[in-house]
């Protein structure tokens, strides 16, 4: 009789194989097409007094003040804005930290990141004087997508000489900081990721990612910044696809020092498995009938 079912069986499978894998393609881009081509986003002001190169475009709203682009700095592949150009740009970014914001936290973490690798998934980082001061590992488990969403409890401190390093096939941007107050990259320091500031940056060190502050200023002295490492998103400078583990309203989907649940892919891959072993299994009934 199983073999009666076995057509609506697959298609139903099938259908939810598709839905499935199609979800992450879905997956919002958080940031938004107008805030996605700046490198670095002030609020008040933005001043550079000396520093590297920036890819992308460097901004500033409501304040209008941007100096030190070009003369003390090397002037932004991608010009300089200010109101009314860059005022779409500062209200993507109120909306991206609100969604960074709705995360539910899958570990709390204390204060201190240094020595440790982590794997997707959202952390809530306690206050201290310093965040950061060595090497702070990504593991991307082999996933290009993956995501680590850092809620920083107040402020982001990386010290002198520390780095953030993705592996494991990981994105650089996949690495956003959602910081409650201000964020400062320290001399030397190699930093990862979108960096969201509810006050301040302070950049100081060579950033792959973007430097973005809601109500204050960003001060550059030394620093660098750049998306366009940014593996296939370099073009556009588009974020990488929103994690289904975080989604608004509760995290989960992470096993503390251990692997995530599986991603949607797998779960695809599970359904198949299922729907293949159901076929096998009405074969045989029919053979031996």
């Amino acid at each position: 009789m199983i073999h009666k079912f076995l057509g609506p069986i697959l298609s139903a499978g099938f259908a939810g194989l598709l839905l499935t894998t199609s979800a992450p393609a879905l997956a919002q881009a958080y940031l938004g097409a107008n805030l996605q081509p700046y490198v670095v986003l002030g609020a008040t002001t933005v001043t550079c007094t000396g520093g590297g190169t920036f890819t992308g475009i460097v901004g500033v709203s409501p304040g209008a003040a941007v100096t030190g682009f070009p003369g003390l700095c090397p002037a932004p592949s991608g010009g300089i804005t200010g109101p009314p150009v860059a005022d779409p740009a500062q209200a993507a970014l109120g909306t991206a930290v609100g969604v960074l914001a709705g995360h539910g936290c899958d570990v709390t973490l204390g204060s201190d990141l240094t020595g440790l690798t982590l794997v997707p998934g959202t952390y809530c980082v306690t206050a201290a004087p310093s965040n950061l001061a060595g090497l702070l590992q990504l593991d991307a488990q082999g996933n290009p997508n993956a995501v680590w969403v850092f809620k920083m409890t107040t402020t982001l401190i990386a010290s002198v000489g520390s780095q953030v390093k993705v592996i494991n096939g990981g994105n650089p941007c996949g690495a956003q900081w959602l910081v409650n107050s201000d964020a400062i990259i320290n001399n030397g320091t190699i930093f990862v990721g979108n960096i969201l500031a509810v006050n301040s940056v302070t950049l100081n060190g060579s950033l792959t990612g973007r430097a973005l502050a809601q109500i204050a200023a960003v001060t550059i002295a030394g620093g660098s910044g750049s998306f366009a490492a940014c593996g296939a998103f370099a073009t556009t400078g588009a974020p990488l696809p929103f994690p289904i583990f975080g989604a608004p309203g509760g995290g989960g989907g992470f096993v503390p020092g251990g692997l995530g649940v599986p991603t949607l892919s797998e779960w695809a891959m599970i359904l198949l498995a299922g729907i293949l072993a159901i076929a096998g299994f009405a074969a045989m009934r029919r053979r031996s009938s």
